[in-house]
């Protein structure tokens, strides 16, 4: 009689954002992922209500890890995608998730577009003020609107572009390098 092959356990990971489109690019990170054989279950949650506080998500995140803790087992990996809010708030947000073992914070800045926009050909060093991120992303990927899914995000964003986008963004980096996806 033949043993089954061992199949490990996939590694727990909480990944939180302001909302939809942040969801869409979690299903995407767990997509590429899948297809690279590695063995990592990305819980996604949509924080809102909340957009505009990084302070107000990180505490949203807690109360949401604490629950589904409870009744699953402790996730292994942490992270929240954020968008950069008042210094103030930022320090505060760094903070709370710092005492309460947020593994990452991934600051998008201004916004979850701006990040995007850093993920497109020669646009790394792209940086345009609040306000004007998605007029920018959008001269890059006309057909861009907001809460796209996995699906939708990956026929513009491959695995290659993801690596453009991490040597600019550190905390995207550390995150996927721990994930073991770059």
């Amino acid at each position: 009689m033949s043993r089954r092959p061992v199949i490990p356990q996939r590694t727990p990971i909480f990944l939180g954002g302001e909302g939809a489109s942040e969801a869409g690019y979690g299903a995407l990170i767990a997509k590429l992922a899948r297809e690279r054989g590695l063995h990592v279950h990305l819980d996604i949650h949509s924080l809102q209500p909340g957009a505009g506080d990084p302070h107000a998500l990180v505490e949203k995140a807690l109360k949401l890890i604490r629950q589904r803790e409870r009744v699953r087992s402790a996730y292994k990996i942490k992270a929240i995608f954020l968008d950069v809010g008042s210094a103030r708030k930022n320090v505060e947000a760094t903070a709370l998730a710092r005492e309460n073992g947020i593994d990452y914070l991934i600051w998008q800045e201004p916004d979850h577009e701006a990040l995007l926009l850093r993920h497109m050909d020669n646009c790394q060093q792209r940086r345009p003020p609040a306000g004007e991120s998605m007029r920018a992303l959008l001269r890059e990927w006309p057909d861009y609107r907001k809460a796209m899914s996995a699906q939708e995000l990956g026929t513009k964003i491959t695995q290659a572009h993801i690596q453009l986008a991490c040597g600019v963004e550190e905390s995207l980096a550390a995150f996927l390098r721990r994930v073991g996806l770059v």
